[in-house]
């Protein structure tokens, strides 16, 4: 024995992202079950706390500063949830615009990121309430499982990479794996909808916006010299790291909700 520890694998990360994904998935699956009051905590919550981390990605000397416009996120949030007006979205520019007039560097960057957090959060709560459970659970299924697919088959397969410039792990052989996890995910729930075939190449596509989800935040995190937004999740990083695709995924299907014939389905 040389008494060296042992060499680290390309795997050592594994059960600690496993042990995570299933508390996340555990809270997240009780959240979109009830649906209502609960979910809509659950997400705002969560935007806000990703706001927080973009903030402290930006500015991690000011740590109050983010606190605070977080606090404010979930304050207008939770009221216009509540209220549901459309007029009210104009309250999702008010911490964006707050937080632009505090920094002196990477105004436009916040300003996009949580302009479209809070967007995102929405999308998703409304999507729960108009179009019910079994959409909504579609659409993390095609998230998860192209992060999934992606994850395996970039650490097993490897190969030249998808975006070196702004997400140097990502590879082809995962990106193309995502796009059939995703294909999987939409023939089986061609069963439980009345939507038909085009629910394949939907998947893809929302399989796609997701990984420029991941891209994006994977951008900023280069471009502000980090690793990961935060450290709130063991193997994960922060909220910002784990839920960056599904944030891409809501903003195109507030698109594809809009142009596409979506049958609501109860429950």
């Amino acid at each position: 024995m040389t008494g060296q520890p042992p060499n680290p694998t390309k795997w050592d990360d594994l059960s600690i992202r496993i042990a995570s994904s299933v508390a996340m998935t555990f809270i997240g699956a009780i959240g979109v079950i009830l649906g209502d009051v609960w979910f809509q905590m659950l997400v705002v919550f969560v935007s806000a706390v990703m706001v927080w981390e973009l903030w402290m990605m930006i500015r991690p000397t000011e740590p109050t500063t983010g606190m605070l416009l977080a606090a404010l996120v979930a304050s207008v949030m939770s009221g216009h949830l509540a209220y549901n007006s459309q007029w009210g979205l104009l309250l999702f520019l008010v911490a964006p615009l707050i937080g632009a007039t505090q920094l002196r560097t990477e105004i436009k960057t916040f300003f996009v990121f949580a302009l479209g957090i809070q967007l995102a959060g929405w999308g998703l709560v409304h999507f729960r309430a108009d179009y019910g459970f079994i959409w909504l659970l579609w659409l993390m299924s095609v998230v998860i499982v192209t992060d999934v697919f992606g994850y395996f088959a970039g650490k097993a397969f490897g190969g030249p990479k998808f975006w070196p410039r702004y997400s140097p792990k990502k590879t082809w052989s995962g990106t193309a794996a995502g796009w059939i996890g995703a294909a999987l995910v939409g023939a089986v729930f061609m069963i439980f909808t009345d939507v038909g075939l085009v629910i394949v190449p939907i998947s893809m596509a929302l399989s796609f916006a997701g990984q420029m989800g991941d891209i994006a935040e994977s951008a900023l995190k280069r471009r502000m010299g980090v690793k990961d937004s935060s450290t709130l999740i063991p193997g994960h990083g922060g909220l910002f790291d784990r839920f960056d695709a599904l944030l891409g995924g809501a903003l195109f299907m507030l698109l594809v909700a809009d142009v596409f014939d979506i049958p609501g389905v109860a429950f």
